[in-house]
């Protein structure tokens, strides 16, 4: 149990590292919440540093997503013998949700950090590959048809619920889906009510608000 427990909170701090953070420091020296949105993603980042920081970023982003629901439990469960004392797509799927949980609210920067989609997409690429791909390409439907990022991101949590709802065989990862896709809603609440009141920030418009990916 002890293990068990130590492979939880290893699966929150791999998903806390802040690379937002790190590339600003990197990149030019800079705290990258002083600018742009003051988000800790990928999107601050295009915007803060440009188009090839923010694509590292978004795919560091991701495989630290892939890394907690793959590469931590596998390290953990190789120290207990006769594996973990729950299911394996348990212990996945709680991995998974930590390591969302940390990169919205990241212990390294004093719980303040990013929205959780790119970190989601990590994680169901290494649990549910078909899901996910369903999920962004609604996501890229719904940004193009509307041009709005944040309804692309809200589109992709709602829709990869459904996805593993539909077709996934595990209810931990059905479960974890519902779970991933309340938080996204949860940290797009600001975006959500610019949606309803027509300012949201669409893309190719000069103006930025809020950053709507990471």
């Amino acid at each position: 149990m002890i293990l068990t427990a130590m492979c939880f909170i290893t699966a929150y701090l791999v998903g806390s590292i802040p690379f937002a953070y790190i590339a600003g420091k990197l990149f030019k020296g800079i705290d990258i919440r002083d600018f742009g949105s003051g988000n800790v993603g990928a999107t601050n980042v295009v915007r803060t540093l440009g188009k090839g920081p923010g694509i590292l970023v978004l795919l560091c982003d991701m495989a630290k997503g892939m890394a907690a629901v793959r590469l931590v439990p596998l390290l953990f469960g190789a120290m207990i013998t006769g594996g973990f004392p729950i299911s394996d797509q348990r212990v996945n799927a709680i991995c998974g949700v930590l390591a969302v949980v940390g990169h919205i609210w990241t212990v390294f920067l004093r719980f303040k950090g990013g929205k959780g989609v790119a970190t989601t997409v990590g994680a169901f690429f290494g649990l549910t590959l078909i899901g996910m791909l369903i999920a962004l390409a609604v996501f890229l439907l719904v940004a193009y048809l509307t041009r709005y990022i944040s309804a692309g991101s809200i589109s992709l949590g709602i829709s990869l619920f459904v996805a593993n709802l539909l077709m996934s065989e595990h209810r931990e990862y059905i479960v974890l889906s519902g779970a991933l896709a309340v938080l996204i809603i949860y940290t797009h609440r600001a975006n959500i009510r610019r949606l309803i009141k027509g300012t949201e920030h669409r893309v190719g418009k000069a103006e930025a608000t809020e950053e709507n990916v990471s």
